[in-house]
């Protein structure tokens, strides 16, 4: 879910060349199939699918989509979402901002674990990752107070879906970035003062999309088969200290 850009698109396009059969999704749809190409085009097999994740209707079908395709669903990855300049403390952040966040970032994480897990289940298990941020620890935040509770909700989210369906095999992880240099975050730290200052403090720099795609494959594989309930921080040293 959310694979037209960003971390989003690095993912789906490094799963395909693991091997993934990918269906990818978001809203703009000229972006998303232009990523299916690409993947097409190298050798993979990917379809788009246009995706409102705040839409319960628009969640069902994507994943109906992806079983008929495929006939069964292994992996999700939930990837929509992200800040905006219309955030920022609690004092001065945008009310729509606020309620623009939890739809999208946490309700819409909600309902791709409520359609996508039951295909899980009958397939005898699966591994859910879910894209969250160092911001949901409640720091590096750059005052962004609506994103930041999002996150942090997406994470309890995780760690409560990951104990309810351990017992079907169906593992839940969230990864934690900190500043990624995506073009929207290049373009923030053009114009937020705080947003330089939360990167400043990244002791190994400016992250790349496929640091975190690196991460999201470990947690798809079997190789982490006994790991869930977790959030990963891919960090760059955020924490070290």
């Amino acid at each position: 879910m959310g694979a037209t850009s960003g971390i989003g698109q690095t993912c789906a396009e490094m799963f395909a060349r693991q091997g993934a059969r990918v269906v990818l999704t978001g809203r703009r749809v000229a972006e998303g199939e232009a990523v299916a190409r690409r993947i097409i085009d190298a050798g993979g097999d990917a379809t788009f699918q246009m995706c409102d994740v705040s839409e319960p209707e628009s969640v069902e079908q994507a994943v109906r989509v992806a079983v008929g395709r495929f006939g069964r669903l292994d992996i999700l990855l939930n990837n929509a979402g992200g800040s905006a300049n219309a955030d920022g403390p609690v004092t001065t952040a945008s009310l729509d901002e606020f309620w623009h966040k939890m739809r999208v970032d946490h309700f819409g994480t909600f309902l791709t674990l409520r359609f996508a897990i039951p295909e899980m289940v009958k397939s005898g298990g699966g591994s859910v990752i879910n894209m969250v941020s160092v911001a949901g620890f409640g720091n590096l935040t750059g005052g962004r107070s609506a994103y930041a509770s999002s996150k942090a909700a997406v994470m309890n989210l995780t760690r409560t879906t990951a104990h309810a369906f351990a017992k079907d095999r169906v593992r839940v992880n969230a990864i934690a970035p900190a500043g990624v240099g995506t073009e929207r975050i290049k373009e923030m730290l053009l114009v937020r003062p705080e947003a330089k200052a939360a990167v400043a403090v990244q002791q190994l720099g400016l992250i790349e999309t496929e640091d975190v795609a690196y991460a999201a494959i470990f947690l798809a594989s079997d190789e982490s088969r006994m790991i869930t309930g977790h959030i990963l921080p891919v960090d760059a040293g955020s924490f070290a200290d």
